[in-house]
């Protein structure tokens, strides 16, 4: 088990890519708290871990909140009594193009997938330096390294978790904490279907809009093909690894 006894805070649990990475931790070993803002979701994925053997609990909390950051972390460290890893999934999929967002939703969403990074990234600091090591995992988008029409609201904040995660591997490597960042391409999620439920799209019909004229795999990925690279980054296999960002896009950023 490649995360053994490992204490593993997640993001964005509940669902998609965040659940996958819980599934995945607890099956190698990690005891996870699954954060999610749907805190129902989060318990159910925590019952479906304790039936399969691993060790989880679950918290229901809002990232963009200080004081809802803080308790996540909290909650690790009184449970488990340390913090070993964190994974920043959680984020706000608004997107707008930039002649209709308000300022309103411009917070909202830099709420979430920004500063909500930053602040559970805060307090999760504090633990690991304590423990003298750590790692965190940043997921972004391929949205923060390509431009994509009419997502400019969520495609700033994914750039600016991009960079941010370089200046934070810069500042935190002198403690022994790595961060990295994980770049997934269009993945199959709850959270895609309800975008493509507003385009009037089905998937197949998607795929071959998105996918198929620059996705070299001709498909979108799956939140279980996303998961294991998080677990690779978050693992001491990547030791020698801070300030990378992994592309797990079917190749449509070659």
């Amino acid at each position: 088990m490649r995360i053994e006894n490992k204490v593993a805070v997640i993001t964005g649990g509940a669902s998609g890519i965040g659940r996958a990475t819980c599934n995945l931790f607890a099956r190698e070993g990690a005891r996870v708290l699954v954060a999610d803002l749907a805190g129902d979701r989060a318990e159910q994925v925590a019952r479906d871990i304790h039936g399969q053997g691993g060790t989880a609990h679950a918290i229901g909390q809002d990232i963009s909140s200080e004081r809802g950051a803080e308790s996540i972390i909290s909650v690790a460290l009184e449970r488990w009594g340390r913090l070993d890893i964190l994974v920043n999934n959680a984020a706000s999929f608004l997107h707008k193009r930039l002649e209709d967002a308000t300022r309103e939703e411009w917070l909202s969403v830099l709420g979430v997938n920004v500063i909500g990074t930053a602040l559970c990234s805060k307090y999760a600091v504090a633990a690991m330096r304590k423990e003298g090591h750590g790692s965190i995992v940043n997921v972004a988008s391929i949205n923060g390294l390509v431009a994509m029409p009419n997502w400019v609201t969520y495609n700033a904040t994914k750039a600016a978790i991009v960079n941010m995660s370089k200046s934070m591997a810069l500042d935190l490597g002198p403690f022994n904490i790595r961060v990295n960042c994980v770049c997934p391409g269009i993945t199959r999620t709850p959270a895609l279907d309800v975008v493509l439920g507003e385009m009037g799209l089905t998937v197949q019909e998607a795929e071959k809009i998105f996918a198929e004229p620059r996705c070299i795999i001709k498909r979108f990925g799956t939140a279980e093909e996303i998961a294991p690279a998080i677990l690779f980054l978050a693992s001491d296999e990547a030791s020698y690894m801070t300030g990378a960002t992994v592309v797990v896009d079917g190749g449509f950023t070659a």
